[in-house]
């Protein structure tokens, strides 16, 4: 149960304020492990696999949502062309996840949280995301959050404010996981009840199984 609210100015209490959360895809990456070509191009379920991650993150309240360009910026451009989102360019995307990670955070402005999307996981679902975004309370005891299937951390990642300088400092290849793992008290894991939060793209033999499962519902 809630505690009581009493006022002393004469005016109704306030209902607590939603934090504002904007969601961060990363789209830079050379997909280097795929072979040629850009990963984040091939059709998933009818639709470029970078694509399906912004539709899902589109039809949450997350805002703004901003994609990291860097490896074939054009293209991952085009494949979003009328899309609700804010492009911001990477021209250090060859140093590895951690400039992205740092170009994204700079380009959403005044947030309480940042969902941190990979743009390789086209099975994730937008109420996987609004379960996160519940969840999340920056001020509340959950400045983190995880989604969680069968007790395995995945991705997305919601993380508060306060952590983006030390997300900012991180250097190379490497994403928000060693902050995540930093701060391991502050997790709030969230269960889902499909797998698309764990299922990430990485390699051909990745795709063809991927291709091989229903589509997402």
């Amino acid at each position: 149960m809630g505690s009581a609210c009493t006022s002393t100015s004469g005016h109704e209490p306030r209902a607590p304020r939603e934090p504002t959360v904007a969601a961060i895809i990363l789209g830079a990456g050379q997909s280097r492990r795929m072979g040629e070509g850009n990963k984040l191009l091939v059709e998933v379920d009818g639709a470029p696999m970078i694509a399906r991650v912004v539709a899902a993150v589109l039809a949450t309240r997350a805002r703004p949502v901003v994609v990291v360009t860097g490896h074939d910026a054009a293209s991952v451009r085009g494949a979003l062309s009328g899309q609700e989102v804010t492009f911001v360019h990477n021209p250090r995307y060859a140093e590895g996840m951690s400039t992205s990670l740092r170009a994204g955070i700079k380009g959403i402005g005044d947030v309480d949280g940042a969902l941190i999307c990979l743009g390789d996981m086209p099975r994730i679902r937008p109420a996987d995301l609004e379960a996160l975004l519940c969840a999340f309370a920056p001020d509340g005891g959950r400045p983190i959050v995880v989604p969680t299937w069968q007790g395995r951390r995945g991705n997305p990642v919601l993380f508060a404010a306060r952590y983006f300088p030390e997300m900012c400092a991180l250097t190379g290849d490497v994403g928000a996981r060693v902050v995540l793992e930093k701060h391991a008290t502050a997790v709030c894991s969230v269960a889902m009840s499909d797998h698309g939060v764990t299922l990430d793209v990485d390699t051909v033999e990745a795709l063809a199984a991927l291709t091989r499962l229903p589509p997402a519902r």
